[in-house]
């Protein structure tokens, strides 16, 4: 019999949900003090060299033999497809004179890998991605190349939302906030200053986020990709210099080149790669003309979202200080989900914000909004507000959502709920750690540091990677699965996303079924370098004692690398 078969979480039906049920599910209560860690500052300490764990090569073997044969059956099937069935192939053929709609060579990836496992990709949900999420239910024909919608749904454990600290809820104070700022200002910016789409909200929502991050001012946004898209064309030129980080978010590429700036790239996270780069090409200076940079700005994000790594954030300023570059900070997935305060990389590491030019977030994950927002002096955001083309051409954010963030900073701070704020930020250090932790001394491959709440399991092989998806979904556990091209080719991997909505038992559930699917798709290859294990030797701890001794051990630092 199953180890896990008399944890299922218990699932109760739409009809039967009552008014406590429907809380409990968006926000689970909390079971013990004792499944809460404080967050530490690192004092100005940088990070230490990251040890990643790299798996036997018999798997980076069969990684790669897997796409091989893929690709070798995939241009079989091409070549066999144009002579007979042609009909399934008219979106690569010339039809009429026509041109044909895709490149057979570059649509190959999406035909014919891609589309295969498009049923663990898109999953549509309704209601609050809470505690739980209610994903529609859907089947598959020919392949993915088509769904039908049965009508039901299926409650599942939510492992894949960005809802950091449980905000998203459609109950408690956010909510109540959101719905009175309807009542008042409508659905959209129907305010006194409606005509300039500006309410006094937005007014009282960049004062927040501004005291909150530790900048002289704030904009905000209603996009955040929009932010970072069209931010750059603002204050950089062709003459100007950009030095991003190699894993930087595609919404930081595209507003650099759309401003265009020569780019140079450094390894991630490499300071020393970074330092002898920034001094070449301040010898070198322009190209053609070799005249001084007019300036020099360093990219980097807060915490990425697919490595669940963090920006060395000392050692950058250093660099930035030394070289008289600007540093420019994107804290998408650290706003409100790291450091002792819950405000970002800055909070983390016990830096002054003063010392970051430009500090960039959203307000989707932590904050349950939507938009972003660009934190700097007051001289660079009146600058931006005149000429940023997205706050110029785009919609301003509507009254509740203004509501919403408002709301949330207020509960993070203890302005209202005292303690509630302080308690989501313990719970989602506590879930961060235990998970990444029980993984490890289960046997898997995990990327990151100790406190992101972004956790990478590697699953490597293609095939891997949607059977783990389908049989987490069996299990009624929604996670998100994430392959090339937006991780090398041969690191394809789950990304659990932690919430402080959980408590202590889900994440046991979680690891119980985590551990029967590695088990059956032979996950677990770490070789216990990189964490999970005292003594360096593979670490294969059994389920139950997992569970009863890693909580133990998550307020201790040693068995993480910090």
């Amino acid at each position: 019999m199953s180890s896990v078969s008399n944890t299922r979480v218990p699932l109760i039906a739409p009809e039967e949900i009552s008014l406590e049920d429907k809380k409990e599910n968006e926000f689970g209560q909390l079971t013990s003090v004792e499944f809460l860690v404080a967050p530490k500052s690192r004092g100005g300490a940088p990070l230490r060299d990251p040890i990643l764990d790299a798996p036997p090569y018999y798997v980076s073997v069969i990684t790669y033999l897997n796409y091989l044969i893929l690709i070798i059956l995939g241009h079989i099937h091409d070549f066999f497809g144009l002579k007979f069935p042609k009909d399934k192939h008219s979106e690569i053929m010339e039809r009429d004179g026509y041109a044909p709609w895709f490149s057979k060579f570059e649509s190959f990836f999406v035909r014919r890998m891609k589309k295969r496992i498009d049923d663990c990709f898109s999953r549509p949900t309704t209601g609050v991605p809470g505690r739980f999420i209610r994903c529609v239910d859907r089947v598959a024909h020919q392949l993915n190349d088509f769904f039908t919608y049965p009508g039901s749904t299926s409650m599942c454990l939510n492992l894949s939302s960005y809802n950091y600290l449980g905000f998203a809820q459609s109950e408690g104070q956010c909510t109540d906030a959101a719905l009175e700022a309807v009542h008042k200002y409508g659905i959209y910016s129907n305010g006194p200053r409606a005509q300039t789409g500006t309410i006094d909200l937005h007014l009282e929502a960049e004062q927040y986020i501004a005291t909150f991050i530790g900048k002289p001012d704030v904009i905000i946004f209603s996009m955040g990709y929009g932010c970072n898209a069209n931010l750059f064309s603002s204050f950089l030129d062709s003459k100007c210099l950009v030095i991003s980080d190699e894993l930087n978010h595609t919404s930081i590429r595209t507003g650099v080149r759309l401003s265009g700036a020569a780019v140079r790239k450094f390894k991630h996270n490499d300071m020393k790669a970074l330092e002898q780069l920034i001094r070449e090409q301040i010898v070198q200076g322009q190209p053609k003309s070799h005249r001084p940079w007019k300036k020099i700005l360093i990219c980097v994000e807060g915490l990425y979202s697919m490595e669940g790594t963090m920006c060395n954030l000392p050692k950058l300023v250093e660099l930035k200080n030394r070289y008289k570059c600007y540093l420019f900070v994107d804290e998408a997935h650290s706003i409100g989900a790291i450091g002792p305060r819950g405000r970002g990389v800055c909070d983390y590491f016990g830096i002054d914000p003063s010392e970051v030019d430009i500090l960039m977030g959203t307000l989707t994950k932590s904050f349950g909004a939507a938009g972003g927002y660009i934190g700097a002096d007051k001289w660079i955001v009146e600058r931006l507000r005149l000429d940023l083309t997205t706050n110029n051409y785009a919609e301003p954010s509507p009254a509740p959502v203004l509501a919403q963030i408002i709301s949330s900073l207020r509960t993070i701070t203890g302005e209202i709920c005292p303690g509630q704020g302080q308690e989501r930020l313990q719970r989602i250090a506590f879930n961060s750690r235990y998970l990444r932790l029980a993984l490890q001394r289960l046997g898997f491959i995990v990327y990151g540091i100790a406190d992101s709440p972004v956790i990478p399991m590697l699953l490597y092989a293609p095939s891997k990677m949607p059977a783990f998806s389908r049989m987490m979904l069996q299990r009624k556990i929604a996670v998100v699965v994430v392959a090339y091209p937006a991780t090398p080719l041969d690191e394809s991997r789950v990304r659990f996303c932690v919430s402080a909505a959980l408590i202590k038992e889900d994440i046991d559930y979680l690891l119980r079924h985590v551990n029967e699917v590695g088990e059956k798709l032979f996950l677990k290859v770490s070789s216990g370098k990189a964490g999970g294990s005292m003594d360096g030797k593979p670490p294969r701890w059994d389920i139950e004692e997992v569970i009863k001794q890693t909580p133990k051990d998550c307020k201790d630092d040693k068995y993480f690398l910090i």
